[in-house]
């Protein structure tokens, strides 16, 4: 699919969108919706405790809580509740969905035949997005049910590049594999600068000064492998000198009980437990 990377993809968007649930990452998705272009007189926000932030963009032109009734057509209903409370707002959001509205859900778990029977005759697709879409820099991934049309998929692909890259898959199966890698691998990655920081007090280091060195190297180094064109392996063997103290470091880390061992089972933990969610 062609990469809708532009505000005109936003701008050009039809019809009105409802988005239910602006917590952390509906939030993030509005605010990227609006930073690219979007008409805040075509969104309408269902969210029974907004914030301060999502309370003021009413000012804005965005239709806040309205009752179902005075929303009119939708286009697109975007689903950014927690799981455990869809079953409970489905009812209510089912006077949202009609026989052309295509719906976007980024709840995980939730397969696209849950949908569909929670909201019957939408244009379903299901994603998996993760937390650094808060600053536009997360990658989702996506699959969309068979009675998506070309053109829905195109509006589904514009709103989630809101907030970083998209990645479409065909294989729904996929999606606990995705949710393990990417969904919870944000968390992976603040555990590691977590236990960098731990282990540099252990060596001697002031505890202000190794948090401070670890959060700089973990972040530092996510940039470089985000602009770099090279392969992460390339990336590692240019930090590693034969003999250095890299390499005695590397030799722990890549041992049999080292971290391709625990991430490997971390994922593969990960992966059974979305699997466990789905049922």
């Amino acid at each position: 699919m062609t990469a809708l990377n532009s505000a005109n993809a936003l701008e050009n968007i039809q019809g009105t969108i409802v988005l239910a649930g602006a917590g952390k990452m509906g939030g993030a998705m509005l605010r990227g919706w609006l930073a690219q272009g979007l008409d805040p007189k075509k969104a309408v926000v269902i969210e029974p405790s907004p914030s301060e932030e999502i309370s003021a963009l009413a000012a804005k032109g965005i239709r806040l809580n309205p009752a179902p009734k005075d929303v009119g057509g939708v286009a697109t209903l975007v689903v950014a509740l927690k799981p455990q409370m869809f079953r409970e707002a489905g009812a209510m959001l089912t006077s949202f969905v009609g026989p052309s509205t295509l719906v976007v859900s980024i709840m995980a778990g939730r397969t696209l035949a849950f949908l569909e029977g929670v909201l019957p005759g939408a244009a379903v697709v299901r994603t998996m997005p993760n937390t650094p879409a808060a600053i536009g820099r997360g990658i989702t991934v996506a699959i969309a049910a068979n009675n998506v049309s070309a053109t829905q998929r195109v509006t589904a692909d514009a709103l989630l590049r809101a907030t970083g890259s998209v990645e479409w898959i065909d294989d729904e199966s996929l999606m606990d594999a995705v949710t393990a890698v990417s969904g919870s691998g944000p968390a992976y990655i603040f555990l590691l600068a977590e236990e960098l920081a731990r282990a540099g007090v252990e060596a001697g280091l002031p505890a202000e000064l190794a948090t401070k060195l670890a959060r700089e190297t973990v972040a530092g180094s996510g940039e470089l492998l985000h602009r770099s064109e090279l392969p992460s392996a390339t990336l590692r063997q240019n930090v590693t000198s034969p003999g250095g103290t890299t390499a005695a470091a590397l030799e722990v880390l890549t041992g049999p009980d080292g971290m391709q061992s625990l991430l490997t089972r971390a994922v593969a933990a990960a992966t059974k437990r979305s699997r466990e969610l789905a049922k």
